[in-house]
Formats: C-alpha cells, structure tokens, sequence
C-alpha cells in the first residue's frame, strides 16, 4: 500500500484499483486504461508569489487557466518547476503525482467539470494504476477544498 491508498482507507473512502500499460502521461494513462479522458483529474502544482503551494486539480483532457484562477483567488500562482514538483511527490513516480491533497498537506482547488462525472479517475503514483472514484467518493476526498471552473477543454 502506498501513502494515497492508506489515506483512501483510512478515511473510509471507497475505490477500485485499475491497472493498466505502462504510461507516461495523464492522457496515456486514461488511453490505455480505456477511461474517458474527461473523467481522469489530473494534478497541476502552482505557488503563490508567497511560495504556498496549490494544488489544481482539473480533468486531463482539459488545460488550466493561469489568469482565470489567479482572478477567482485574487492570488499570483505560477506553475512550481519539475524538479520541485518530483522533490515535492518524492514517493512517487515521475510525472505520476496524485490529486489527493490532503495526503501532501496542500490546499487545493479542482474544477467544477470533475463534479459533473458520475465517476473520476485519479493517478496512484505510478504510471501502471488508476484509482476508481465513484462520485460520492471523490467529492468526500475533496472535502471542503474550494472548487470552480478555471480550465478549459483542450481536445475535441
């Protein structure tokens, strides 16, 4: 058991392990793993221009957007650099960070679109396994993270 799925468990939340080819990107891993790229969250690491981090969680076939988060935070996030963001998710494989927040004490925001799937898709900290959320379930891993729409769809 690694750190997110101990979390998952210890705080009673439900979920299905999905194993998959080995990949090496968000959309590869909802391509092989045969889910839709818009119900897989994917985690975008930000700092504030106090160096707090942020994590924005937003679904994979969709692209964050800077301006509209810093004007609905009234915050100046930039994205925080790969080799801070591999330090930062050490336990995990490269490029395969987990959009579970509370397991890496952050505070986060996910966008509003990840509300609308009856069920969400996150990485598990490799590049060979989903975790299954049904809705109930993802919201309560959310908790009371802010939420709203700050990204937009990038494939079609």
């Amino acid at each position: 058991m690694n750190r997110v799925t101990e979390y998952l468990n210890s705080h009673k939340i439900r979920y299905q392990l999905l194993s998959h080819q080995e990949s090496r990107s968000s959309i590869s891993s909802a391509i092989c793993a045969q889910v839709p790229l818009h119900r897989l969250a994917k985690a975008v690491v930000l700092e504030d221009h106090d160096g707090k981090h942020l994590m924005a969680i937003l679904p994979a076939d969709y692209k964050l957007s800077l301006s509209k988060l810093n004007d609905e935070l009234n915050r100046s996030f930039k994205l925080v650099k790969e080799a801070q963001v591999y330090k930062m998710f050490s336990d995990c494989a490269t490029g395969a960070v987990p959009p579970v927040p509370n397991v890496y004490h952050m505070d986060a925001i996910f966008d509003d679109e990840l509300s609308q799937e009856p069920e969400v898709f996150i990485e598990a900290g490799d590049h060979e396994t989903l975790i299954q959320l049904e809705h109930k379930d993802f919201r309560k891993l959310m908790g009371n993270h802010k939420h709203s729409r700050f990204s937009r769809k990038v494939f079609h």
